[in-house]
Order: C-alpha cells, then structure tokens, then sequence
C-alpha cells in the first residue's frame, strides 16, 4: 500500500437550512488502503459521502482525488475521474436481470455490449453470483442485492470504491463472505476503499484506518484499535450502537 493521499478531504463543511451536518470534516485516504468512517446515525457520514461523489458541493473546504481538485464536480464526472460508490438503500433496475444490471455500469468504459456483457459476468462471477446472471433484480435476496450493488460499482472501473453500510441487514456468514471478496480485491487489485458501516465485525476486520464522526466533527482518527478504545468514541457510539 503507497502511502500517497488517493482521496484528501479538508475542512469540509454542509449545512441545510440552518443544520450543519458536516462541520469542518478532514480525512485521507492513502493509495490501496481501506478507511472506515464510522459513528452515531445523523453524525453526518452519507452527507460526507454526497459530497465526495458529487451529489452535494461542500459549503466549504476541499475535496481532491488523485491530485485534482473535484470539489463541485457532477455525480457523472466524479464516476468518470475513477469514484465509484453504493448507496445505503439499494435500488437495482428491478425488471432487468442482475447481469444487465451490471451491463449498465460497465458500459462506462466498454465501448461495446458484447464487450460490457463480458466485464460484467467476470464481476459477478468475482462476487459468487453468476449463477443468479438472468435473474430478474426485483427477485433477488436482500444479500444477493447487495452484492449486485457492489457489483454495479465495480463494473465502472474504480480507483476509489465507497461503500455505504452494504453490510447492514447481513447475517454475520454473509458479513465474512463480504469481507473476504473486499480484502480480495484490495489485495490483488489494488482496490482503494473507504466505507461507512455500523457492523463493527466488518469494520475491525478490514480497517486499517479509522474515521469517527459524530455531530457533523471528526473526533477521532487512527488505528482501529486505538479507536474502540477513546472515551469519546465508546461515550457517544460504540457503548451504545456497535456490534463488535
């Protein structure tokens, strides 16, 4: 793993309509690493996520990913510049079968359906389920959804993937088996990560940093075994809500 910023994040601020949701939030994430931001529901972690992937332009502060500065840049464009994400709540094209699903998204770089078709079935063949290729989406199974999530992401290319709680709802099973696919494509692929998750298993298990946030502010940054045990982390989060 370089050391390298891939992903900087400094001083980022989001207020809506008088709540400030993100205060000054800073983190980095290095080349090849993987970064867990953690903390509280409402502490501010998908806004921070909207802003990374384009979704929101920061109030303030700036966001840089391999060197440019993409703070303000479309959802599209930061997908181009190599940002791929999930979202929290899956929403697959229901009628189309998981395969065309991914399709979709490796026809950003693909310049061919056949091309596309063949990109997607190694992804889902990455993800154990290329058996469920021609099933239709909306039949799929909570997990297998997720899964397809990450799927889609992949299929665009990323040099950076977040991910948002794709662990949430998991038997712990299901929770390892996602674990060891991310840990493989980090590994051999070189795939960056940074991803929101409450399941502390996920997180203690594939961190090798670990971003706090709580009321919008970042109140710790480390290790994550220096982070479960600050009094402020296990005060307003991990004594509470977390599932170590």
């Amino acid at each position: 793993m370089s050391t390298a910023p891939l992903l900087t994040v400094a001083g980022i601020s989001k207020s809506f309509r008088g709540l400030r949701a993100v205060d000054q939030a800073s983190l980095t994430v290095p080349q090849g690493g993987i970064v867990s931001l953690i903390g509280p529901n409402g502490a501010g972690k998908t806004t921070c996520f909207n802003m990374i992937a384009g979704v929101f332009r920061p109030d303030e502060g700036s966001i840089s990913f391999a060197g440019k500065n993409i703070g303000g840049l479309r959802p599209d464009q930061i997908c181009h510049a190599g940002i791929g994400r999930t979202f929290q709540i899956v929403k697959p094209f229901k009628d189309l079968t998981a395969l065309e699903n991914v399709i979709v998204g490796a026809l950003r770089t693909e310049r061919s359906t056949r091309a596309a078709k063949k990109k997607a079935e190694g992804v889902l063949d990455q993800l154990g389920m290329l058996d469920k290729r021609d099933q239709p989406a909306g039949q799929l199974t909570l997990p297998e959804r997720k899964r397809l999530e990450v799927a889609r992401a992949l299929a665009t290319d990323p040099k950076l993937l977040l991910l948002d709680e794709v662990m949430a709802g998991l038997r712990p099973t299901e929770t390892d088996q996602m674990v060891t696919v991310f840990r493989e494509l980090n590994r051999k692929q070189g795939l960056t990560i940074l991803l929101i998750e409450h399941v502390m298993r996920a997180v203690m298990a594939l961190s090798q940093h670990v971003v706090v946030l709580h009321h919008g502010q970042v109140i710790a940054d480390g290790a994550p075994e220096q982070v479960v045990r600050d009094p402020s982390v296990l005060e307003c989060y991990l004594g509470e809500e977390a599932d170590i």
